[in-house]
């Protein structure tokens, strides 16, 4: 069976480039840390790669430290943020890798969404503390954490706006940009964040690798993500992941190859929810009319359950995801639907297609026919209950 691949969002496929950089590095087994001639070119190769994320961002290299993926400099900056014993702003659609950490947090304060899953920047305003009259310019009085997109809704939050609110009461702001990457161009200096992180599977690297990335001139609040050694300027510890760093540089360096295919992305995507709302009833799509990304779309028929139709498309051949969160394979209601006030109904029953620049016409064309066939068995079970 010909597959369908509409999960872009949960992974992307390695690109060429990334394929290519890897295959030509695997003779390099030098450890980077060593001064002899095989660790400099594994160090080169890593440097190299170190540039390309930052111009990706526009950062400078040194502000650019590679992790594991950002579910671990997520984790590492929320931690350094409740050992400050400050005050922690975090909205209510974050990804569990900043939510959870934080949830028992006292100090904690969790920033509500409208209807479509933005941050309301008025009344940001009110939660903050208020301006001091002296600012402190060293010292933090607080710390803030707002995606840019999200991975469900695509709904992309006014982060420069909250930027410039959190540091004119003299805060820090972190911005998880993973699901931005090769969908909108994300710029650390034009966002005004302090800290954004990244994972390279989302824009066509490899799985396993990430990178945390500072702006001009903000110091490292994180004490070492892990000790035992001076890798990564002493931020994290441990021999890299050399073969892997080298292929999020190179997917780094092909980002914008991949924001040239946004307007076809868009067009195909909204061809499908057009078809969507032609061909079921009482059917929501969420974050329709905010700000999202071009690629994603997430939409709930009650009573038809996100399980169900994630897996009555995959025997099909069509692979789409949950807009619910999932763990160990199971699917839960999406607490970025409960925090935008959509019931348990629609919250359970969420489904999210997200494209790539590989999805094609004929993509949409089959999700399309099998997902009406989805729709379909579920009414007959409905009417037969009836």
């Amino acid at each position: 069976m010909t597959r369908t691949y509409l999960d872009h969002n949960a992974t992307t496929p390695l690109n060429s480039e990334a394929a290519s950089a890897i295959a030509d590095a695997l003779p390099l087994f030098g450890n980077p840390s060593s001064v002899h001639d095989e660790g400099r070119r594994a160090r080169k190769a890593i440097e190299t790669a170190r540039d390309a994320v930052a111009r990706m961002v526009g950062a400078r290299p040194d502000a650019v430290v590679f992790t594991s993926g950002a579910t671990e400099a997520n984790n590492a900056l929320m931690t350094a943020a409740m050992a400050s014993g400050l005050p922690l702003f975090v909205s209510a659609v974050e990804h569990l890798s900043v939510l959870e950490p934080v949830e028992s947090y006292p100090h904690l304060v969790v920033l509500p969404v409208d209807l479509e899953g933005r941050v309301d920047v008025g009344a940001l305003e009110t939660l903050l503390p208020e301006p001091e009259d002296e600012p402190r310019p060293s010292a933090p009085r607080f710390f803030a954490s707002v995606m840019l997109a999200n991975n469900e809704t695509g709904a992309i939050q006014p982060v420069s706006e909250i930027a410039k609110r959190v540091h004119a009461r003299g805060g820090m702001l972190h911005c998880d940009a993973v699901q931005a990457a090769g969908k909108v161009p994300v710029e650390i200096e034009a966002l005004g964040a302090d800290f954004l992180t990244f994972s390279a599977h989302k824009f066509g690297g490899p799985k396993g690798v990430g990178a945390l990335v500072r702006r001009a001139d903000t110091p490292w609040p994180v004490p070492p993500l892990i000790a035992g050694g001076g890798q990564e300027r002493r931020v994290r510890a441990g021999t890299e992941n050399v073969l892997g760093i080298i292929g999020m540089g190179a997917a780094a360096t092909a980002i914008g190859t991949r924001l040239t295919s946004v307007p076809r992305m868009k067009a195909m995507r909204d061809r499908l929810e057009d078809a969507v709302l032609r061909d079921c009833e009482n059917v929501s799509v969420f974050s329709r009319s905010a700000e999202r990304l071009a690629n994603t779309s997430c939409f709930a028929v009650p009573g038809l359950s996100a399980e169900t139709a994630v897996i009555g498309c995959d025997l099909k051949g069509v692979s789409i995801g949950s807009g619910s969160a999932c763990s160990s394979g199971k699917v839960a209601p999406s607490h970025v639907l409960e925090a935008m006030g959509a019931g348990a109904g629609f919250s359970a029953s969420a489904v999210r297609i997200s494209l790539g620049p590989e999805t094609a016409e004929a993509d949409i064309d089959r999700f399309i026919a099998v997902w009406r066939e989805v729709y379909e068995r579920f009414n007959e079970r409905r009417d037969c209950a009836a």
